[in-house]
């Protein structure tokens, strides 16, 4: 039944009661009213107001929650939605609801998609020429520089063999940027060789012991899916050396039921909950913009944890 004919009929019910007493019971009202003439019209007054009050709200309930909904609806947390058990017109409006954020998330999940593709362009494009241009020059600057240190005296050599070592210095951090920027490991040799050989080099950087859990035997995933979960972890990882203050960090990718999980946890000083910063709010627009969830867990003193799961639906 619609709001309207509920309203309609508690009042007319309300009205047809207060019509039979008047009809069917001595209760009369003069002129001038007596005191307990005046008592049984407040109290019928008072019934009807009561009546209506709880019918409105009742009725209008769903929208408050609707309202609350919208309130701290997050299109980064999908799949928040109301019941439209109501009223033909508020199940209306909250159909209408729905179906607006069932559109804004797919809008929000092809244009972070776009962005983040034309991200990992410009990174391959940037790391090709640091490749290309870059780091053939600083070879090639390294290699002069030892030829010349064979033709002049010792106490010029040695100078010089400083700058051929701050040379070769440079042209392996510049490796080592590239490769960050565009993995050839992931499109060569697949996402767990991938995970493997960044947490190599990040224990070799920082001296956090990485304890990985990665079988080669991954369900197949789809292309855009392996390099979302690389650069989560590669992101949960530089977090754990900012700030984790940590020892170790276990990285488990493998089966979750019928999904594919993605789990990074340090043991370090932790979190109070509310996760500042744009690291967290990049790895979940990742994680939702292939169709994934993204959870942080955090505790002071016990670490935090980072998860991505990756529905069946996503893989190949």
């Amino acid at each position: 039944m619609s709001l309207y004919w509920r309203v309609f009929a508690v009042n007319a019910a309300i009205l047809l009661v207060a019509v039979m007493l008047l009809v069917l019971t001595p209760v009369t009202v003069d002129a001038r009213p007596t005191q307990g003439q005046v008592l049984v019209l407040a109290g019928g007054l008072l019934v009807m107001l009561v009546a209506n009050a709880w019918l409105v709200r009742f009725s209008l309930q769903p929208l408050r929650r609707m309202a609350e909904l919208m309130s701290v609806v997050d299109v980064l947390e999908p799949g928040r939605r109301l019941d439209p058990a109501a009223t033909a017109e508020v199940a209306a409006v909250i159909s209408t609801f729905n179906s607006t954020l069932d559109r804004l998330e797919g809008e929000r999940r092809a244009s972070m998609h776009r962005v983040l593709a034309a991200q990992e362009a410009e990174r391959r494009r940037i790391a090709q020429e640091l490749h290309d241009q870059i780091g053939q020059n600083l070879t090639a600057v390294v290699l002069e520089l030892r030829r010349v240190r064979t033709q002049i005296d010792a106490g010029e050599a040695e100078a010089l063999a400083d700058a051929q070592e701050l040379a070769r210095e440079t042209l392996e951090e510049v490796r080592r940027i590239s490769y960050e920027l565009r993995p050839a490991a992931l499109d060569d040799l697949g996402l767990a060789s991938a995970l493997r050989s960044l947490c190599t080099g990040f224990e070799k950087r920082t001296g956090i012991t990485v304890e990985l859990d990665a079988p080669d035997d991954l369900p197949s995933l789809d292309g855009q899916v392996e390099l979302a979960v690389y650069r989560i972890a590669q992101e949960a990882l530089t977090n754990a050396a900012r700030h984790a203050q940590c020892r170790t960090v276990r990285v488990f990718l493998g089966p979750a039921g019928d999904d594919v999980l993605l789990s990074v946890a340090d043991d370090g000083i932790g979190m109070d909950g509310s996760f500042p910063g744009g690291g967290l709010r990049g790895m979940r627009e990742r994680a939702v913009a292939v169709g994934a969830t993204f959870e942080a867990r955090s505790a002071r003193g016990c670490g935090v944890e980072v998860s991505m799961r990756i529905p069946s639906a996503r893989a190949r």
